[in-house]
């Protein structure tokens, strides 16, 4: 379907107030609710996302290469030399379902949430398990900067709030979580001499102490969101709805001068 030449980016996934179907929400759509509200419902609601960013093939690849070296000791039941280096005292958790969990755009782990009817998901990156049985989820980064790797940035928010979804996800699933998370982070060196046709990184694992109480909360004023027909008010820093604003008001003026042209032409 397209709306004024513009082929809708969601159309399969538009909320339909009418439904009594649950809906299926991502953990990446929760954030962008907790952002900008208004964004969130024109997607949901009317198929009208924000433009598509270049994937990150770098950071993917790191993703990948990070999850293969791990799943060898997975297998192994063995703990990975930088948990033993960071005196972490688990081992990469083998389960049946990981594959799936790890699946996050047609998979992931999965909890449908009756109070609001919404199905909630999120793929993860891995998970540990210590020698009680808790799990840890983690989380795979891959940056380049001189500075050192902290958890400290403001807009980290958002790595914080991925991680405690995961996190409440596992525990609505019957799973026993950790409050500890952690971020295997892959800083690539830039301070050598030459490329040399490779990227060496240096690897740093940060612990975070998640807390997932606001999720039902934020849960309960998404579904408020979607239902209504009113439109949201825009995210404080979102810089999408200024220029969308902007641009339409420019646009409908520009519209309105020429048909008045050719109204007072010969």
């Amino acid at each position: 379907m397209a709306f004024g030449g513009y082929k809708l980016k969601w159309e399969k996934g538009r909320f339909n107030p009418s439904s009594k179907e649950p809906y299926t929400i991502s953990r990446s759509k929760i954030d962008r609710f907790l952002e900008c509200p208004r964004c969130f419902w024109l997607e949901a609601r009317y198929g009208i996302g924000r433009p598509d960013t270049p994937p990150f093939t770098l950071n993917n690849a790191v993703d990948e290469l990070f999850k293969r070296e791990f799943d060898i000791r997975r297998v192994a039941g063995e703990p990975h030399p930088l948990m033993e280096k960071y005196g972490i005292d688990a081992v990469p958790y083998a389960h049946e379902k990981i594959e799936e969990w790890r699946d996050a755009f047609k998979r992931g782990i999965k909890y449908h949430d009756t109070e609001n009817n919404l199905i909630v998901r999120g793929g993860i990156d891995d998970v540990w398990v210590g020698p009680a049985g808790e799990l840890y989820i983690v989380d795979y980064k891959a940056t380049a900067g001189k500075k050192e790797i902290t958890l400290d940035d403001e807009w980290k928010i958002q790595y914080k709030r991925q991680v405690e979804v995961y996190q409440w996800l596992f525990r609505q699933n019957g799973f026993n979580v950790s409050p500890t998370a952690y971020f295997v982070y892959a800083n690539g060196q830039n301070d050598k001499k030459a490329f040399d046709g490779k990227l060496e990184f240096d690897i740093t694992i940060l612990p975070y102490e998640g807390d997932d109480s606001w999720i039902p909360g934020t849960l309960k004023a998404l579904k408020a969101c979607l239902v209504s027909d009113a439109i949201p008010k825009s995210g404080a820093n979102c810089e999408y709805c200024p220029y969308r604003e902007n641009a339409g008001k420019m646009l409908l003026t520009l519209h309105q001068n020429d048909k008045k042209k050719k109204k007072s032409s010969p």
